[in-house]
């Protein structure tokens, strides 16, 4: 008996430690899971919902493992390392062309491979461009992350409020771009405008000319060629044909990781499956259910309105923004769906934009800022949280509104 309460003890001690040395985020998603099975358990959320709420997180969770594992291992290729070095010399030492690039870049990054890329990936690559030349971390960090943000409107892969909108609305890829060509093009306008006068202007970069890089030499380029041919095919295929996007994703995934299996076997590892957000995701909309039928569906009535119109869809937008910032973008977009009449796709578009474009605010806005904090606390830049908050702030409620207002000029 004594042997089996020292051997308990022991399983509890490691338990301990095993959770004292995860990350913050790694709790915060197995809290959420576990917060969201114990509702459906004790009847606060009724089966039937839940099982509505999986079947829509089904092809979420697919597409996002395989478009994660997929984007990683490009990663390790070095098809960001290349593509950042030539936007570095493409720029010719002049900060001004170079900061176009690099918009441009996370723009386009954002927008084929989804906002946590960016966060994750094109983060650390750029802030070491940045340390190679001799140019400021902070204005380079802050492009990332505003644009992982603001420039997630545009297709379904870009945002996974973009995949549970398109599907609301029933509008393919090619029918989601159609319309939100506009509000995305004036939301990265403004993201621009914002990260030159607060960020890249210079008085705050602190230099008139940077040295432009060598472009690295890859280090297997077979790999890099295929790597680089599995993301613009992933790209066409959700443009072009009328496919699932998790069905591309993972015939994308297959082909890069079939590459890594033959050059560089030892780089496939479990790890690169992101287990935290396939944890995070469920367990959010589990949560979200359970408090939107205990009183928060009810507040949001009354705080989104029934109004398509214009100013309906500014009204809309400016709570999905808020709701996001003191939430997260993905709650917030879940709760204020279920309220919006099925008929208002106008409104719902513009709540998308508030969730996507007007996350900017708090740390906790959207999942990528999360991820984004992290990388750049490894990478040892520093972010001075208040300034993050008051310029965001700008930008969220003028980015915002810019979007919203092009919204209403194309529908």
């Amino acid at each position: 008996m004594r042997e089996d309460r020292s051997a308990g003890r022991a399983r509890g001690a490691r338990a301990g430690a095993l959770v004292r040395r995860s990350h913050p985020l790694d709790r915060l998603a197995g809290g959420l899971l576990v917060l969201g099975v114990a509702a459906v358990a004790s009847g606060l959320l009724p089966s039937a919902q839940a099982a509505e709420q999986m079947r829509r997180v089904g092809p979420l969770v697919a597409f996002l493992a395989t478009v994660i594992v997929m984007a990683e291992l490009a990663g390790r290729a070095q098809v960001f390392d290349v593509v950042a070095a030539w936007v570095a010399r493409a720029g010719r030492g002049r900060y001004p062309l170079l900061f176009g690039l690099c918009v441009v870049f996370a723009s386009l990054t954002t927008i084929t491979l989804n906002l946590d890329t960016t966060a994750v990936l094109l983060t650390p690559v750029m802030l070491a461009l940045a340390g190679r030349v001799g140019i400021a971390g902070v204005p380079l960090a802050m492009t990332t992350v505003w644009l992982a943000n603001t420039a997630s409107l545009l297709l379904p892969v870009s945002n996974l409020t973009n995949l549970l909108a398109a599907d609301r609305v029933a509008l393919s890829p090619a029918g989601l771009a159609a319309v939100m060509w506009l509000p995305q093009l004036a939301a990265v306008g403004v993201t621009a405008l914002c990260l030159w006068g607060f960020y890249w202007r210079r008085g705050r970069r602190g230099a008139d000319r940077y040295t432009p890089p060598p472009v690295p030499v890859p280090d297997d380029r077979v790999l890099l060629g295929i790597c680089s041919v599995a993301c613009v095919g992933f790209l066409l295929a959700i443009l072009v044909v009328d496919v699932p996007l998790w069905s591309a994703s993972l015939v994308a995934m297959v082909v890069v990781v079939a590459a890594f299996a033959v050059r560089r076997r030892g780089e496939l590892r479990l790890s690169l499956v992101p287990w935290r957000l396939l944890v995070l995701v469920p367990g959010m909309f589990l949560v979200v259910e359970t408090v939107d039928a205990h009183g928060l569906h009810e507040v949001l009535v009354r705080a989104l309105g029934s109004d398509n119109g214009f100013v309906g869809m500014l009204r809309s937008a400016g709570v999905g923004a808020g709701l996001s910032n003191v939430l997260n973008n993905l709650p917030a977009y879940v709760a204020g769906e279920a309220v919006i009449p099925a008929a208002n796709h106008h409104q719902l578009l513009a709540l998308l934009i508030g969730v996507n474009a007007g996350a900017v605010i708090t740390p906790w806005g959207s999942l990528a800022t999360l991820l984004w904090f992290e990388r750049c606390r490894r990478q040892g830049t520093r972010i001075a949280v208040p300034r993050f908050v008051l310029t965001g702030l700008v930008l969220s409620v003028t980015a915002t509104f810019a979007a919203t207002c092009a919204l209403a000029l194309v529908t």
